[in-house]
């Protein structure tokens, strides 16, 4: 059997690096923050780690999984990192929602050295981590892609291969830009129904059994009406999504007008306090608005 090393144990990462442990791997973990590594370690079964070097050190397969860009190149190429520890031969996958540059940048530098990086973003939120049902979608080589197939399927449902280095991240960014128009569209539907009397939840039932049905309709919409608005996926990290898309179609020269909007609007929703709470929780932000009008 195959070992693992797991960097990043965060809401996502712990369940993912757990899928792993159930289904037979020998999985070390690493996060900045030890004590939280042991304390996961006691129900989810992997071994902790202080250092990255520790926890790579003889790993076959490292996974990745972090929080911004930033903490990407660190932990790959930063003193003590993954390009300095992995033995050549050792797959990478880095499954943190990141830049399409810097993932073409982090294949190349991983080339130099024999390891083999794939760049692997998710999509299905706390629910699909817990439950191994995330969607997977890969870059880089077709071959490395088969050798970490059946580890992927530990954790998801939907796992394709879309092409190069990078073209993970490029389909993340075409996710994050059809969710971000999708909440903003649920949120302001449940303020109209609110408004207009109606029941809000009966008015999901309604819509959501129509074309107007989606996942967000489904799973975050009854969140956001029970005020249960727990970080399944931080707000701090949509808006840190929404502005690496923001950037990359910039630099591409696509006018992105509905992603623009809902950006402005997480971004004030944070001004007000709002970074910490998950995303479904953009119906506070359009209450409060509307009491201030």
């Amino acid at each position: 059997m195959k070992t693992v090393a797991w960097i990043g144990t965060g809401v996502m990462g712990s369940q993912q690096a757990g899928h792993l442990v159930k289904a037979g791997y020998s999985v070390k973990a690493y996060s900045r923050r030890y004590e939280v590594v042991c304390e996961q370690a006691k129900t989810l079964g992997y071994t902790p780690c202080r250092t990255i070097a520790e926890a790579v050190d003889q790993a076959d397969f490292v996974f990745v999984m972090v929080g911004y860009p930033a903490d990407v190149e660190q932990v790959f190429c930063g003193t003590g990192g993954i390009l300095e520890h992995a033995a050549p031969g050792t797959v990478v996958v880095d499954m943190t929602t990141s830049s399409p540059t810097l993932a073409q940048t982090l294949y190349e530098r991983g080339k130099e050295k024999g390891i083999f990086v794939l760049d692997a973003p998710v999509s299905g939120g706390d629910k699909g981590a817990r439950e191994g049902t995330l969607s997977i979608m890969v870059g880089g080589d077709e071959a490395v892609f088969e050798q970490a197939l059946p580890l992927l399927q530990c954790m998801g449902k939907t796992i394709l291969h879309m092409g190069p280095a990078g073209f993970g991240q490029h389909t993340k960014a075409c996710n994050q830009i059809a969710v971000a128009g999708a909440t903003a569209a649920y949120t302001e539907a449940i303020l109209y129904a609110e408004k207009a009397g109606l029941d809000p939840q009966k008015m999901l039932n309604a819509i959501g059994g129509g074309a107007a049905g989606s996942w967000q309709i489904a799973n975050m919409a009854p969140r956001a009406l029970q005020g249960d608005f727990a970080p399944g996926f931080f707000v701090k990290h949509f808006i840190k999504d929404m502005k690496i898309v923001q950037q990359e179609a910039q630099a591409n020269g696509i006018e992105l007008d509905m992603l623009d909007s809902v950006l402005n609007l997480y971004q004030a929703f944070a001004e007000q306090g709002g970074s910490e709470e998950g995303t479904q929780a953009l119906i506070e932000f359009y209450r409060h608005r509307g009491m201030e009008s």
